[in-house]
């Protein structure tokens, strides 16, 4: 669970020919997949989702393609054991039979000591699958914890597991997650409390407070959802972006707009915040941007 722009990317349109072969897809390797509902972004009237900027959501609904989430959905942000995904990804491909063994072990309670040992291994295995898989903003390092992903790749990734075959190693042992990790952490929050979820993978920051983050998957939708904060942050800001459940497919939720002062404020917060990650030193200074965005989401929303 150890610690290491914004694009305005909200929805795809695909072309005829995609969406025949996405409906095909989508009918074939979902049929063994149990029913359930998706939820349902609140989105704003450029169509990004709703939420506080400490926190990035990426959403796609399965059967149309439909995709949104918030402005920093493609922030490069600490991989937490996300990333463990990715590592488990290319043991059941190319690992033995033992290692394919650990790595499942590895999704379902986030063991920190199997991923160690499998990327010591496997050190290319999270550069691999990110280039395998398309995940710009995904970046490996020298000890698997300090690498680095975004909610929109880890939603792309599951999604598109999901899409070629619903029972992957890789969403079984999602599905199978234990209520306690390795360490004792309770695995029970942020986007696995949202209705239809089926299998979560999820990660936090070894002082469990800095950074916390989860993917889930369902029948019909994948969503991923990183936080500068507690659990408890993650889970509140993930409920607030969703309200209901998509009834009309591909079409955007009622706007929950913010007002003209809240969207500037914004915009000139995300790109403080973006030129400070950035800039030389960053890593150093991760924790003072996270304080200092905490203090200012709120005064945001409380803006006229």
């Amino acid at each position: 669970m150890s610690s290491s722009s914004s694009q305005a990317s909200v929805t795809r349109h695909l072309t005829t020919t995609g969406a025949v072969a996405l409906a095909v897809a989508t009918a074939a390797t979902l049929a063994t997949a149990p029913a359930s509902a998706a939820p349902r972004p609140v989105q704003d009237p450029q169509g990004f989702i709703v939420s506080p900027a400490r926190t990035q959501i990426s959403f796609t609904y399965s059967p149309t393609g439909f995709v949104a989430g918030t402005r920093n959905q493609h922030e490069a942000r600490p991989g937490l054991s996300i990333v463990k995904l990715y590592i488990a990804d290319y043991v059941f491909k190319h690992g033995t039979p033992a290692d394919k063994a650990r790595a499942a072990e590895m999704i379902r309670t986030s063991n920190d000591a199997i991923a160690s040992q499998l990327y010591r291994k496997y050190p290319q295995s999270i550069s691999a699958t990110a280039r395998a898989y398309g995940l710009r903003n995904t970046h490996s390092n020298a000890h698997w914890g300090y690498a680095r992903t975004s909610s929109y790749d880890s939603m792309k990734f599951v999604e598109a597991k999901k899409r070629r075959n619903y029972n992957d190693p890789v969403l079984v042992a999602m599905r199978q997650a234990t209520p306690r990790a390795a360490d004792g952490y309770a695995q029970d929050y942020g986007t696995a409390v949202l209705p239809g979820a089926v299998g979560t993978k999820w990660g936090w920051s070894d002082d469990r407070r800095s950074v916390h983050a989860s993917v889930t998957y369902g029948r019909d939708f994948t969503v991923s959802a990183n936080t500068w904060g507690t659990k408890h942050a993650l889970t509140n800001d993930v409920r607030g972006a969703f309200r209901g459940t998509m009834g009309a497919p591909g079409r955007p939720a009622p706007a929950r707009p913010l007002t003209p002062a809240q969207q500037a404020a914004t915009n000139w917060a995300n790109d403080m915040e973006r030129a400070a990650l950035n800039a030389p030193g960053s890593s150093v200074n991760e924790r003072a941007i996270r304080d200092a965005r905490r203090g200012l989401d709120p005064w945001i929303m409380r803006l006229p």
